[in-house]
């Protein structure tokens, strides 16, 4: 029997709420799940949903999905109820294990957990941490993730501000890509809805091609791009003094800079 059998969700936002999409559509009961977030009025048809938080009850994992400025304002009340039988899981940008210790002292184990919104459909990469899970109970949690697309694990607390600048902003860095792709089709005379077509198609072919590919997608690219053919004038263009590869560099920086400062402030 799979170990998190009682899950509550503080807090169902976007993250949160792409996370109980993908467990339900990966086949996890709704039954659960018990959900307590103020601004819903609805869940998923099985899924319990609660106004407040409760005072009592037995949960074998409880989910953060506040934001992250908003945990003192449910530490105290949830705190009780974090027992030496639960595992916290957060999803917390920038609160780091010391900080969840300091305010849930008597939980069983905490695990910081970074995905991204495409565990809606089971097309996320997860990264992982934990404090206090045996071999067994890191298993147990990989199971619990799995639906949700791709479980890492992290050597080290340290690495999660370059995780999420890589796997937790990046998808925003993704559309904003296919979005001036599809702007460029329209500067090329494309009818806009159709350019914006062409680039999304583009991208989720050109992704899941990457995905099962034995070749890097810089042999990818080298591979499209053929000598003297339109695709290298092109990639000329972003490759021209590592212009294209330092701007990506320094956008997912300034994120995991900022990720820091969060932690630091969140001490």
């Amino acid at each position: 029997m799979d170990r998190f059998q009682n899950i509550l969700l503080v807090g169902c936002g976007n993250m949160a709420g792409a996370m109980l999409t993908g467990w339900l559509a990966g086949g996890l009961p709704a039954a659960r799940f018990t959900v307590v977030d103020p601004h819903r009025d609805a869940v998923p048809p099985g899924v319990s949903l609660l106004p407040a938080l409760p005072h009592d009850g037995r949960f074998d994992a409880v989910l953060l999905g506040v934001k992250p400025q908003g945990l003192d304002d449910v530490a105290a009340q949830l705190a009780p109820i974090v027992g030496r039988e639960t595992v916290l899981l957060s999803i917390l940008a920038g609160i780091e294990f010391a900080s969840l210790a300091a305010r849930f002292p008597q939980a069983g184990a905490l695990v910081r957990v970074m995905p991204n919104l495409a565990a809606a459909i089971g097309k996320s990469p997860i990264a992982l941490d934990a404090r206090g899970l045996d071999e067994l109970g890191r298993a147990a949690v990989t199971r619990l993730m799995e639906p949700l697309g791709t479980p890492e694990w992290l050597a080290s607390e340290d690495l999660f501000d370059a995780v999420t600048a890589l796997a937790g902003c990046g998808p925003a860095f993704v559309y904003r890509f296919v979005d001036a792709l599809g702007s460029g089709g329209v500067a090329l005379g494309l009818d806009e809805a159709q350019a914006r077509r062409l680039a999304l198609a583009m991208v989720e072919g050109a992704a899941q091609l990457a995905a099962g590919s034995e070749f890097s997608p810089a042999m990818l690219a080298d591979k499209v791009a053929s000598p003297g053919g339109s695709t290298r004038a092109g990639m000329d263009v972003l490759d021209a003094d590592g212009a294209f590869a330092r701007l990506i560099a320094r956008a997912m920086r300034a994120s995991r800079d900022r990720n820091a400062e969060m932690a630091a402030a969140a001490r």
